[in-house]
């Protein structure tokens, strides 16, 4: 997969991209990430991004031409799937990730300041949020996006089954896990995860993902995996 990043800050990005398990994906050739800073698209003298808003209103808004000219530069453009982190998109859940996790190439749009032209939302195909919060900018959405995905990928983790058991993946919140010692302060590790009955395990664990999610998140069940 390639994903690449279109924002006025790339530098946000070398600590979080280098470390980890994004830097792992990328070692291993799973996914190839690209950042592009659209200041350099600017046709303005002083590479000017953003403009005051028509009509007025504060703070500035990003304008719609550099953000077109850099995405008229990116290699496949045409069969890339582009998204616009804005706190007016989709909510975004872990179903959207394993969606976008089997795209060929992803193409996210950082805003930044007071909003962007309204006419940058034809650019794209889909808008998505990572919370109901506003952020400075989408750098940190993007980060959370290329995370999320990235350890989706064939190769990525150990196993599929470490991110089967994910919270969220299933439409649960996970089970509880413990590791020694047995016992801590009088809090002891539940029997039957050192019975060897790998049957009675797997049913514990069910029963209490389906408890925490039922306290924490009742809202999730609706969308839970059925099977027992």
């Amino acid at each position: 997969m390639k994903i690449t990043i279109l924002t006025l800050f790339p530098e946000m990005f070398t600590n979080v991209f280098g470390t980890s398990m994004i830097w792992h994906a990328q070692d291993i050739g799973a996914v190839e990430i690209e950042l592009i800073n659209f200041r350099d698209f600017s046709t303005s003298k002083h590479k000017k991004v953003d403009d005051a808003s028509f009509g007025g209103g504060p703070g500035m808004l990003l304008s719609v031409e550099p953000i077109f000219r850099a995405l008229q530069s990116i290699q496949g453009l045409e069969t890339a799937h582009k998204i616009l982190l804005t706190p007016q998109g989709e909510p975004y859940v872990q179903d959207t990730a394993k969606r976008l996790a089997k795209m060929d190439h992803l193409i996210l749009i950082c805003g930044h300041y007071e909003g962007f032209d309204e006419r940058v939302r034809t650019l794209v195909d889909q808008e998505i949020s990572i919370g109901d919060y506003v952020l400075t900018g989408g750098e940190i959405g993007a980060m959370a996006i290329v995370d999320s995905v990235s350890r989706l990928l064939p190769g990525v983790l150990t196993s599929d089954e470490s991110f089967e058991q994910d919270s969220f993946y299933n439409g649960l919140l996970e089970y509880p896990q413990y590791t020694r010692p047995r016992s801590f302060m009088g809090m002891d590790v539940p029997e039957v995860l050192i019975s060897g009955n790998h049957q009675e395990v797997e049913k514990w664990r069910r029963e209490q993902a389906l408890k925490r999610t039922q306290e924490r998140r009742p809202d999730l069940l609706k969308n839970a995996d059925k099977k027992d």
